[in-house]
């Protein structure tokens, strides 16, 4: 690991007026994934802002009737929380789904937001990849591909999104907050928060130098049944091959989007509306732009089964 500087934020006005100017400075609260990073020289930031004394670990009513979740509001405290557990289930499965008791307890709302792709190339430093080295070359193209993406994807990258939860967010239409060393603030939409690879894929969020997440707000609930079913190799401590949030109605309608296939949680609305059709009619829309490598063709079939499994499960 790389030397570094560290100093500790008291209010997230305080975090960003630090991280204002300068150079290569990352926010710490959990850093569960952070510090992996850090420690294959990945990540190497010259300088560490802690934010876990910033306040930001409430979970708070809107006066719409949903709920403004703190940035470090922890995994283990959102899945537990008896109005997510009720209102938003399909957001608590996907987080005892994500990882073991002892990474949740850690890990915060903000920071698996900004959590970094598991793509074995990335992690490798002695292979090209776009996202960890700009313009060095993907060598997930042409190399082992079985976990990575099938849609969303470019010929710069072909890394998938690691984090469960924001594929629960992306269904729940979630709006991340945020603040900016000028004062301001943003309220995105999770649909606009992620960037798709293109040319470009270290660029992975819209988010600005020095700008923090502050929460992320539910909307009000909207009904029906909340199933997150992931497929991966192994029972646990694993991450999506494939997984699909859903919330569905009794009529068979309803939404979802799923993880695993791309470099977001992926959602595709005109996929909902075939919903009522069946799981193959809606995955075809869903995998319809869908560019698989030889490695990881078998995805788009597995996608249209869990989603199949997903909607049995509605109707039992």
């Amino acid at each position: 690991m790389r030397p570094f500087t560290y100093e500790r934020a008291t209010s997230p006005a305080d975090a960003v007026s630090k991280a204002a100017g300068r150079r290569n400075v990352k926010f710490i609260a959990g850093g569960t994934n952070l510090l992996d990073l850090m420690k294959l020289e990945i990540e190497t930031p010259t300088h560490l802002i802690d934010i876990s004394g910033t306040g930001l670990d409430q979970i708070e009513p809107t006066e719409d009737g949903g709920l403004r979740i703190g940035a470090l509001v922890s995994n283990t405290a959102l899945a537990a929380d008896p109005r997510i557990r009720r209102d938003y289930g399909v957001l608590s499965r996907a987080l005892v789904a994500g990882a073991s008791g002892q990474l949740r307890n850690k890990a915060t709302t903000g920071g698996n937001l900004l959590q970094r792709t598991r793509c074995p190339y990335f992690y490798d430093t002695n292979m090209a990849c776009n996202k960890r080295e700009p313009n060095s070359g993907c060598a997930a193209i042409g190399g082992f591909s079985r976990q990575l993406g099938v849609v969303g994807t470019s010929n710069a990258c072909i890394a998938t999104h690691p984090s469960d939860m924001a594929v629960a967010m992306r269904v729940l239409d979630a709006v991340v907050e945020t603040q900016m060393p000028d004062g301001a603030t943003r309220s995105i939409p999770i649909a606009e928060f992620y960037e798709l690879p293109g040319g470009a894929p270290y660029i992975e969020t819209v988010l600005e130098p020095a700008e923090m997440i502050t929460a992320v707000t539910l909307p009000k609930p909207i009904g029906g049944k909340h199933i997150y079913r992931k497929v991966r190799d192994r029972a646990s401590y694993a991450f999506a091959i494939v997984s699909v949030a859903a919330v569905l109605q009794p009529d068979g309608s309803g939404r979802f989007a799923c993880g695993g296939l791309a470099p977001q949680p992926w959602r595709v609305e005109a996929a909902e509306q075939l919903l009522p059709q069946g799981a193959s009619a809606a995955a075809q829309r869903l995998l319809r732009d869908a560019q698989p490598t030889e490695g990881n063709r078998y995805k788009l079939k597995l996608a249209e089964r869990t989603l199949a499994a997903v909607l049995a499960e509605a109707r039992s």
